[in-house]
């Protein structure tokens, strides 16, 4: 099962991770803290001091069309915030 699917990377998560080491990545919505900090130390070489979970609901959108209402709606996921030890990093940006 592969845990980690992807990071995120916004304004928001870049601004954390300068400031106060935090990085966040979207996980497998059935993973728990346990494996998650597991993966990331084993992926990045990093070790990791708190891990936070919650899952994000999907976002309903309906439009109002000529050939009338179209509804949809977004995927739910799984997102994680890790916080790493200090002194500690990790780069994105490497394999660019």
């Amino acid at each position: 099962m592969n845990i980690l699917i992807k990071p995120i990377i916004t304004e928001k998560a870049t601004r954390d991770a300068e400031d106060k080491n935090r990085y966040g990545f979207v996980v497998d919505s059935k993973a728990n803290k346990i494996e998650i900090k597991g993966a990331i130390e084993a992926a990045f070489g990093v070790s990791v001091t708190k891990v936070r979970t919650l899952n994000v609901r999907p976002d309903r959108k309906t439009r109002f069309t000529k050939t009338g209402v179209v509804t949809g709606k977004t995927s739910a996921y799984k997102k994680a915030i890790v916080q790493v030890a200090e002194g500690d990093t990790i780069d994105f940006y490497n394999n660019i």
